[in-house]
């Protein structure tokens, strides 16, 4: 425990007066800044033989084999000047950062005392070690014990994270039984391990045949197919994945599942106009009520932040959101029609037109102003669609369940997502900023990129060039487990606030003791006292899987709205008191020239405003109007070709006549683990990573 250190811990804030705090502190005694207890994994065999209790170079405290803790936050690790090839599979791999540690820094140790030498030992962040420095059990260890959805869930996860892996050379991670470390629901890798050989989907099946013997009894002989089906050569990989896939939604199916959404926001006490928009919110609702209902509520959420100036930014928000609403509900109304489930990769490729012809309605509307370059307006994006596709369950033919858990998320820009349990708080969406692009590049380590004057700069936004310049990330989760998916723009989530605020309202909710209009409310004020410069949008919809709980709040009743509780009382724009620290008024903030050189790469001077552009405000409804029944009209016909031209993957083949063998029989992935029970840590929905690392744009500035 971290009390049975005399050393002490440093306050990470540079101007603190008294910088050195006795371990266990949660706050600075001097300052009040919130201590960071940041546990690291010290890879390879050298750190292995360090002893518990040890400190290394008068910052690193040895708690556990191979685990050490930071306490010295307020100074950067040590980073050769030219960064290793080995950790270059790191860099790569950072959009996968809810699977995959990240590099922190080296630290030097003694190779051998007689030679005198010394050999870098790398350093982890963002690891499966809990807040007490405790790794979260292996896969092994927690695999028997959890429930049959989860256990699909993991398994399919790990089939997700083949593709990037193996192509970075490091399929071998997944081999490792003690190296797949489960928090929750999600999926985690220690370490990436290179191996001695390129493994194949057979030895990827030879490990899960190990784990099939303790599977619960309704899916154990349908796994047990599927890694026989692994061990064959000529097997199709998407086969196997759609085989995983339709198990996996038939377990999730079978739960319930009930949805309450929020959405508002706010013009902030510095600015004059708010270029946010936001689905859905009040108004939303008090349009759903008086026209009998709107489908896309509680399943679709939206956040967009506009950029290119007051006029162009709120614009280019407001046409984003009201575009996708039409589109989605095309999208939805074909998949209705569907008889048979509609493949993640049919829906991701189907939500990556959809953002495509977004942005190019966003930029048809650049050039009816006639805006050329850095004039050109945009916006961020960042969307969930919770797809309620009919399943079919297996213990009965007539028996459908009308969701299957499904929960797409989309981003482009610098708005994000988070997943909030009863005990954590994470980030699900990556930027698209200079900081994530230098590492996902292998130039930097993020920390080294943040400290760049233009870290923050956005690499890409919808509308401000050609659609062949936006790739859009796309994330699918099962929701098997309660919380709530909060999405925001930056005026929340700039200094960090969603993670230093979100165990002050998060468990609240998610018990029934706080309403979501209470804790959106809550965070629009806090946004408007700490990050007051900025417009703020916040919409969080809370997942429940059980009957409500009585509470003792008092809150609007909500309104009914596609037979799920939905609480819609709040304004879709309200002005809060103003923080006494910004009461001070500051001028419009403009978009920045690293994203103005980001966004639009071109150097002429641009040409002087439009004369037009009055006129084209009181035209825009009505282009608006004509601009989305053509793009949706054009997506349905988009929607049904693909159908019919989409080429139908290869079908697993029936089960071998012959006896299959026995999990017993199976290749044990390794020797065995101490039994011990799942975490009751994060239930973080974990991605499957069914899309490629996000291709960030990277023109010239």
């Amino acid at each position: 425990m971290i009390n049975s250190f005399s050393e002490p811990i440093y306050c990470p804030n540079p101007s603190c007066p008294e910088p050195r705090n006795t371990f266990g502190r949660q706050h600075c005694a001097a300052c009040e800044t919130e201590l960071i207890y940041r546990y690291l994994w010290a890879v390879g065999p050298e750190a292995e033989e360090v002893p518990r209790g040890q400190i290394i170079a008068d910052r690193y405290f040895v708690t556990a084999p191979q685990i050490w803790l930071e306490s010295r936050p307020d100074l950067p690790p040590s980073v050769p000047e030219q960064l290793p090839d080995a950790i270059v599979p790191y860099l790569h791999l950072y959009p996968q950062r809810l699977h995959m540690p990240e590099v922190y820094g080296f630290c030097q140790l003694p190779e051998a005392e007689e030679t005198g030498k010394t050999v870098d030992v790398l350093l982890l962040e963002n690891v499966p070690i809990d807040t007490y420095g405790r790794l979260y059990p292996s896969i092994l260890e927690a695999w028997s014990q959890t429930v049959a959805v989860r256990q699909i869930y993991w398994l399919w996860q790990m089939l997700k994270l083949w593709t990037p892996l193996s192509e970075q050379g490091m399929a071998s991670s997944l081999l490792v039984p003690e190296n797949l470390r489960v928090d929750g629901a999600r999926v985690r890798l220690l370490q990436l391990h290179q191996g001695n050989f390129q493994p194949t989907l057979r030895d990827l099946g030879d490990v899960w045949s190990g784990l099939v013997e303790t599977a619960k009894p309704e899916v154990q002989s349908r796994l047990g197919e599927i890694c026989q089906f692994m061990r064959r050569s000529s097997m199709n990989f998407e086969a196997i994945v759609l085989e995983l896939n339709e198990l996996l939604l038939e377990q999730a199916a079978q739960l319930p599942l009930h949805l309450e959404v929020v959405g508002m926001t706010d013009t902030g006490p510095q600015r004059s106009q708010n270029e946010d928009c936001c689905y859905p919110t009040a108004a939303d609702f008090q349009q759903s009520k008086t026209s009998g209902g709107d489908k896309l509520i509680p399943y679709l959420t939206i956040v967009c932040d506009g950029v290119g100036g007051h006029d162009g930014g709120e614009i280019a928000s407001q046409l984003a959101v009201q575009s996708l609403k039409a589109l989605i509900q095309n999208l939805l109304a074909e998949i209705a029609q569907q008889e048979e489930l509609m493949t993640p990769g049919m829906v991701i490729k189907q939500l990556q037109e959809i953002v495509r012809v977004v942005n190019n309605v966003i930029s048809a509307q650049n050039n009816e102003q006639g805006k050329e370059l850095r004039q050109r307006m945009g916006t961020t994006l960042v969307m969930a669609l919770q797809l309620p596709q009919k399943v079919k369950v297996k213990v009965s033919e007539d028996l459908r369940s009308n969701n299957s858990h499904e929960l797409y998320l989309v981003n482009v820009g610098d708005s994000r997502a988070y997943w909030i349990s009863e005990n954590s708080c994470q980030r699900l969406t990556v930027d698209d900023d200079v900081a994530s692009r230098e590492v996902v590049l292998g130039h930097s380590l993020y920390w080294e990129a943040q400290r760049r004057s233009d870290a923050g700069a956005l690499t890409q936004a919808l509308g401000t060039r050609d659609a062949d310049f936006v790739h859009p990330t796309i994330q699918r989760f099962i929701i098997e487990d309660e919380g709530l998916l909060l999405l925001c723009s930056d005026g929340l989530s700039d200094n960090d606030l969603v993670e230093q605020s979100w165990a002050s309202y998060g468990p609240a909710v998610i018990k029934g003791e706080m309403s979501l209009e209470e804790a959106v409310q809550s965070l629009i004020r806090l946004a408007n006292e700490n990050n007051g410069y900025d417009n703020t949008s916040v919409v969080m919809t809370r997942y429940r899987m059980s009957p409500d709980k009585l509470v003792l709040f008092n809150s609007t009743p909500a309104l009914a709205s596609v037979s799920l509780p939905i609480s819609p009382s709040l304004s879709p724009s309200v002005s809060l008191p103003m923080s006494p620290s910004m009461s001070a008024k500051t001028p419009e903030s403009k978009l920045s020239e690293s994203s103005k050189q980001l966004l639009y790469p071109e150097t002429v001077p641009a040409p002087a405003p439009d004369r037009k552009q009055q006129r084209f405000k009181l035209l825009l409804p009505a282009l608006g109007l004509l601009a989305l029944m053509l793009v949706g009209g054009g997506l349905g016909l988009w929607v049904r070709n693909r159908q019919d031209s989409e080429p139908v993957p290869e079908q697993l083949p029936p089960p071998p006549e012959s006896p299959a063998p026995s999990p017993k029989e199976s290749p044990s992935p390794g020797a065995e683990s101490p039994q011990s029970s799942e975490s009751p840590a994060a239930e973080t929905p974990s991605p499957d990573a069914e899309t490629p690392p996000p291709e960030v744009a990277t023109p010239t500035p």
